[in-house]
């Protein structure tokens, strides 16, 4: 019986080799005769092509997984498993071979059973398998055991039906919502390190810079430049000028109006922003809030920059619906802030220079959590301390002419 199986499955392999080398030559020179192909006809083969592709890209995973078990590989003289692919497979001398390899490797381990079944299966594609792969690499650490499993069958989902864009879209979501207590505010003070502006660097007249923003820092900016950089139409005409030139129109535009503002106490609030969280989240200091654009915050972010931005809180309820869309009364106002600025005179942290026009007015009982917008219950700090207050959970009771940290 087992002599006959043998002959059986060899034959197998050898008929479909023979399929193999038949489909090749029948699509070699394909574009010389596509034209007699009817309208109606040109979407079907398309499809029955991209078909062909999906079972290729498996079969590539199928036999360099087998070449790797078998000891194939390792005993040639190729370097490394890439190099091997190239070898036999010539087109990956473009790329794409590290994937390949990536991907075979971790069809043989159990727990990847059921990325190893949706790749030989023809669902997933070795490209989105190896970003599903790295991206889980990245994400295990970080997240709750009792996650993993579940967060691991998520991506394999999503590799079936989308791209690498969405599949590493996943993260922060992934983190804030399955990650251990903080992570997730963690990751985004963290990112807070990275913001940078460049020198300008001169192009033929004009001055090119390099902007990197951490998550809260790109929402600001957009919902400054938003109604600023809106098609502008005049005297009947269209606005001709591109997105990115009405973008750069719009930053200088803030730019002028901060320096317009002098050194008085504002009068307007920084930035716009909705932001939607889950009110026990935001009291328990877990998951994260969400901007109109999808851009996830940090419940101490969120915390910190309501103190005195134009955050609207949409406070949901159990089922999601909408119970209130809170109103902007507990900020303070330019009389307090003049209060603030005269009392503290710059922020308020012991050792710290920054003078008023760089703090922040901030509550000292946070209104989340019932404090009121007074003068005794506000005080100026700087972006730095501000954030570190919000991080560590600083305390301070002020009077009417000092503010005392419990540091």
């Amino acid at each position: 019986m087992s002599g006959t199986s043998t002959i059986d499955a060899t034959s197998t392999i050898d008929a479909r080799r023979t399929g193999v080398t038949a489909a090749t030559s029948l699509l070699a020179g394909l574009g010389e005769v596509v034209v007699r192909v009817g309208n109606d006809q040109l979407g079907p083969f398309l499809r029955e092509v991209d078909d062909l592709s999906r079972q290729v890209d498996a079969a590539r995973v199928a036999i360099l997984a087998e070449a790797l078990s078998r000891g194939v590989v390792a005993s040639s003289d190729c370097a490394t498993a890439a190099g091997w692919v190239i070898e036999w497979a010539p087109s990956f001398r473009a790329g794409g071979a590290g994937q390949l390899v990536k991907v075979a490797h971790a069809s043989r381990a159990v727990r990847n059973l059921a990325l190893a079944a949706a790749v030989l299966g023809a669902r997933v594609s070795v490209r989105n398998a190896a970003v599903a792969l790295v991206e889980m690499d990245k994400l295990r650490p970080r997240l709750r055991d009792e996650a993993v499993e579940a967060v691991w069958a998520g991506f394999v989902k999503i590799a079936t039906d989308h791209g690498p864009s969405e599949i590493r879209g996943l993260r922060d979501q992934l983190i804030a919502t399955h990650g251990h207590q903080g992570d997730f505010q963690r990751r985004a003070d963290q990112l807070k390190y990275g913001v940078s502006l460049s020198q300008p660097l001169d192009d033929d007249g004009m001055a090119v810079y390099r902007l990197r923003l951490d998550p809260e820092g790109k929402e600001v900016l957009e919902a400054m430049l938003g109604p600023l950089s809106a098609p502008n139409p005049t005297l009947g005409c269209s606005d001709l000028r591109s997105s990115d030139q009405r973008r750069g129109d719009a930053l200088v535009a803030i730019c002028r109006r901060a320096a317009a503002a002098g050194g008085e106490a504002p009068t307007t609030t920084k930035a716009a922003l909705w932001v939607t969280m889950d009110l026990d989240q935001l009291r328990n200091s877990c998951g994260a809030g969400s901007t109109l654009g999808g851009q996830l915050l940090g419940p101490e972010t969120i915390r910190r920059i309501a103190c005195d931005s134009l955050v609207i809180p949409v406070v949901l309820g159990g089922d999601s619906e909408v119970l209130d869309v809170g109103r902007t009364k507990r900020l303070f106002t330019p009389g307090l802030l003049r209060a603030l600025w005269l009392r503290d005179k710059g922020c308020t942290i012991p050792g710290c220079s920054a003078p008023p026009e760089w703090t922040d007015a901030h509550h000292l009982v946070h209104w989340i959590d019932g404090g009121v917008t007074s003068l005794l219950n506000g005080a100026l700090l700087c972006g730095r301390h501000h954030t570190i207050a919000h991080q560590n959970g600083w305390t301070a009771t002020a009077t009417a002419s000092e503010v005392t940290w419990h540091l």
